[in-house]
């Protein structure tokens, strides 16, 4: 009984820590799509984002539960503690579930989005081009083109042939004007691997942290369900 309370109040603890992990992987996948917005038209590809942001504010009163039981066993305590538990294991089994599903899924769909983003940019050669959503891009992951900066000079209709979006320079190059002659002031990764590996990791980080969580939350259930085998059954009505 006193390891698995020794146990049980360390796992308390983690919870916690655990919580604010869980919330910046949901903050960081619901940030992505609405920052990319026009590239992910579906609106439930956020879904595993906000299924990490309920488990972190669920997290926070189970590691309360999970410390005051390894001071002080509650009967009614310990049977909400195992509510809860149960609650997260859902919540994380579908949230890692969704990561994983959306990871493959989104992967496989976004060359041909960010392509036909990328070729209805070269045909609207507008007076104002920094505020489109090619530049955006560009600008935010400091990448050139779909694969790299080539696939600028392969679009004929492309109003200046010789040059480049200026988003595609570096930001240590302050004159630089797109223009070709100069390729080593132009960011030299494409825009579609950059925007797969941030993708994938703000999904993968959602999937292992639900993973190992939810093995953590066995250990916890293991260890209260030994302290609860001390209780005679008719006191646990609370289950």
């Amino acid at each position: 009984r006193s390891f698995a309370r020794s146990v049980l109040g360390f796992l308390g603890f983690v919870f916690w820590g655990t919580a604010v992990a869980q919330m910046f992987g949901g903050v960081s996948v619901i940030l992505m799509f609405k920052n990319y917005r026009y590239l992910f038209h579906e609106p439930y590809l956020s879904l595993p984002g906000w299924l990490a942001l309920a488990t972190a504010l669920t997290l926070l009163p189970t590691g309360v539960l999970a410390v005051s039981i390894s001071v002080k066993c509650s009967r009614n305590q310990q049977g909400t503690f195992m509510y809860l538990l149960l609650l997260l294991l859902c919540l994380e089994m579908s949230s890692a579930a969704l990561a994983r599903s959306y990871c493959v899924r989104t992967a496989s769909q976004l060359e041909s989005a960010i392509s036909y983003l990328f070729h209805q940019h070269n045909w609207t050669c507008s007076q104002d081009p920094g505020n489109s959503a090619v530049d955006v891009i560009q600008r935010k992951l400091h990448c050139c083109g779909v694969h790299n900066y080539t696939d600028w000079l392969k679009a004929s209709s492309l109003c200046h042939p010789t040059r480049v979006p200026e988003s595609c320079c570096k930001e240590k190059h302050s004159l630089c004007r797109g223009d070709l002659g100069n390729v080593e002031q132009l960011s030299e990764e494409g825009c579609l691997k950059k925007l797969e590996d941030q993708l994938c990791f703000s999904m993968l980080y959602i999937f292992w942290s639900c993973t190992v969580l939810g093995i953590l939350e066995l250990l916890a259930a293991v260890s209260n369900g030994i302290l609860m085998r001390c209780q005679p059954f008719h006191e646990l009505r609370i289950l």
